[in-house]
């Protein structure tokens, strides 16, 4: 069961890397409660919010690339054969070239975030399919000066 809904956030990273605006709109619950939360931001809630924002996120960066490790996956309830929640907790290494002087150029940075993924309950062609319904990121800082 993990295995579909890692499939899902992986889908995830791939839209964003891609700039895919209609796989990410395909990748979120469409409810009024669903949230997402940037590094440094205020919350989002509700699904045309949290997508806007992606969009204009993918909008204005060029190359983006994630590296993800310490995935945690874990389903509720516990030891069902068809669990309704996965909570996927994970360590984002993100390759960038926004804001660098050379085209050349890269810059990175670490978040840890947390994903809340539900099965589909609109009963559509997608239901039962895995769907985010919060997404939190929070960059991890990087203590280690004059290393």
């Amino acid at each position: 069961m993990s295995e579909r809904a890692l499939t899902v956030h992986r889908a995830f990273y791939d839209a964003v890397e891609s700039g895919d605006v209609d796989l990410m709109a395909t990748l979120w619950v469409d409810d009024p409660h669903t949230s997402c939360v940037h590094p440094g931001a205020q919350p989002l809630r509700g699904t045309s919010q949290v997508l806007r924002s992606w969009t204009v996120l993918m909008a204005n960066v060029g190359y983006i690339q994630f590296f993800l490790t310490d995935v945690d996956v874990q389903t509720f309830p516990p030891g069902a054969d068809e669990p309704s929640v996965a909570v996927i907790v994970c360590t984002e290494n993100i390759l960038s070239g926004e804001g660098m002087s050379s085209p050349e150029a890269f810059s990175g940075g670490k978040a840890v975030c947390t994903s809340i993924l539900v099965r589909d309950p609109s009963g559509g062609r997608t239901a039962g399919d895995w769907k985010f319904w919060s997404r939190h990121a929070s960059p991890i800082a990087d203590l280690s000066v004059g290393d």
